[in-house]
Parts: structure tokens; sequence; C-alpha cells
């Protein structure tokens, strides 16, 4: 990834560096969890570094792409590989009402994760199932975060 934006703004420009150079920091962190994991005869330190790898993967591909869209944007380069917000420009009902639907079940999901989570609360010092389970309510959080942006943002008027 080059360093340097064609004729981007000095704010464009720290931004990308920053992203870049988190992207190769992540890339370090990524090898040490690899390692971490093949180097440990525990079964759970595995499973639990490999968690982690899946995540430091996510990370990595996020900030690569937030450093491809700033340049696509800063350049005039075509579209942005993370695309401009347009909820309330295209298909404004059918976004408004798949997002109020998977709000709803995902708000059901997060009742049933507490309800599973309790019923698994005399294997928490045995297994790491509540440790999952505790990941997966965190993951449902996030996911009613993201609908919740997309209602609010379906809602705004049109430019």
């Amino acid at each position: 990834m080059s360093d340097e934006l064609t004729g981007a703004s000095a704010m464009d420009q720290a931004l990308y560096r920053h992203l870049s150079t988190h992207v190769e920091q992540e890339k370090g962190l990524l090898e040490e969890y690899v390692q971490a994991a093949a180097g440990t005869e525990s079964k759970a330190m595995a499973y639990v570094v490999n968690l982690l790898i899946e995540d430091e993967q996510r990370h990595h591909r996020l900030f690569a792409e937030l450093a491809s869209s700033l340049k696509a944007d800063a350049e005039c380069s075509g579209d942005p590989v993370v695309p401009r917000m347009d909820f309330d420009r295209s298909n404004r009902t059918t976004v408004a009402e798949v997002t109020e639907r998977l709000l709803q079940r995902e708000e059901g999901d997060a009742r049933e994760l507490k309800r599973l989570q309790r019923e698994l609360s005399v294997f928490k010092d045995t297994t790491l199932w509540g440790l999952l389970v505790e990941l997966m309510e965190r993951d449902t959080d996030k996911h009613i975060a993201l609908l919740r942006f997309v209602r609010r943002h379906v809602k705004r008027p049109s430019a």
C-alpha cells in the first residue's frame, strides 16, 4: 500500500498513513497470534487464540478497506470498497422493512442468549461454553447496533 495519495489534503494524507500503518501493525499481531496457537500444548488456549485470529483477520481486512476507500475518494478513482451511505436513497421502504425484521430477530436472539448463559452457569469453571455464549452476546449487541445505525439513516430526509 502506497503511503501517499495523489492530490489529497493534508488531513486525508495523515489519515491514510495512519490506516496503512495500522494494517502493518495488525499483520504483526496476527502473525504473533498464529505462532501462539501453534506453539501451545493447551487445546483451550489454541481454541481461544484461533477465535482471536478470526477477529484480527477481519480487522486487517476492514483497515485495508478503509484505506482503499479513502484513497478512492481522495483520488476520485472510482467507487470506494466501503460504499457511501445510500440507505435513504435506494429502496428506502424495503431497507426499512428488512432492517426492522432483522432487528426484531436479533433482539430475540439476545434474550435467548441471556437465558442460555444462565443455564450454562454451572459449567463456567470447567468449559469454554459460557465464554462462547458471551462472545455471541457481544456479536448480537454489535448486530443490533449495526441495524439501529441503518434504521437511523434510512429515516433521514433525502438530500
